[in-house]
C-alpha cells in the first residue's frame, strides 16, 4: 500500500505526517509526502519540523519537498490532506471518481493548522495532532 501526505509547501505538516506514519507502519507500506505548490521543491523540511520530530525520536531531515502531480493520484492508494484548501486542490487534480475516493482530510472533520508562521509550541501541537491521526490510520490500514 502507498500513502501520500499533502500540505501546501511540503516542508512543515506533511513531512511530519510522513515520518510519523512511516514509524507506525510495517516496512512493506510506502509513505511519502508532497505539496500543492512547488515553491519549496527540493528543500528539506522546515528546521522546526525536523527539531520536533527529533524530539520524538524521528529523523525527517533526509526528506525533500516535492510538488504534487496528477499522476500521484493514480499511483497512491490513500491521500491525506492537512486542510480543506489542500483537500480541494488535490481533488481538483483528480481525473475520475476512483481518484477522488482516495482523498480525505487526515483529521476527521478538522484541519491541521499550518505552523509555518507560528512558534515551536505550534509545531509541537501539530506533531501531537498528526501522531494521533497516524495512530488511527495505521490501525485501519494494517487491518486491510
Amino acid at each position: 500500500m502507498k500513502i501520500l501526505m499533502v500540505c501546501l509547501g511540503n516542508i512543515c505538516r506533511s513531512p511530519l505526517a510522513e515520518g510519523i506514519l512511516k514509524a507506525k507502519l510495517p516496512k512493506n507500506f510506502a509513505v511519502e509526502s508532497a505539496g500543492t505548490i512547488a515553491m519549496h521543491q527540493g528543500n528539506a523540511p522546515d528546521s522546526r519540523s525536523i527539531k520536533v520530530a527529533k524530539k520524538h525520536g524521528l529523523d525527517i531531515s533526509h526528506q525533500k519537498s516535492k510538488h504534487l502531480k496528477a499522476e500521484d493520484l493514480e499511483n497512491f492508494d490513500l491521500i491525506f490532506c492537512m486542510d480543506k484548501h489542500n483537500l480541494q486542490d488535490v481533488k481538483d487534480l483528480a481525473s475520475n471518481e476512483n481518484q477522488v475516493k482516495k482523498i480525505s482530510l487526515i483529521l476527521e472533520n478538522a484541519e491541521v493548522p499550518d505552523p509555518y508562521y507560528g512558534t515551536n509550541e505550534d509545531f509541537e501541537n501539530v506533531f501531537q495532532l498528526l501522531d494521533k491521526a497516524c495512530e488511527r490510520i495505521s490501525r485501519e490500514v494494517v487491518k486491510l
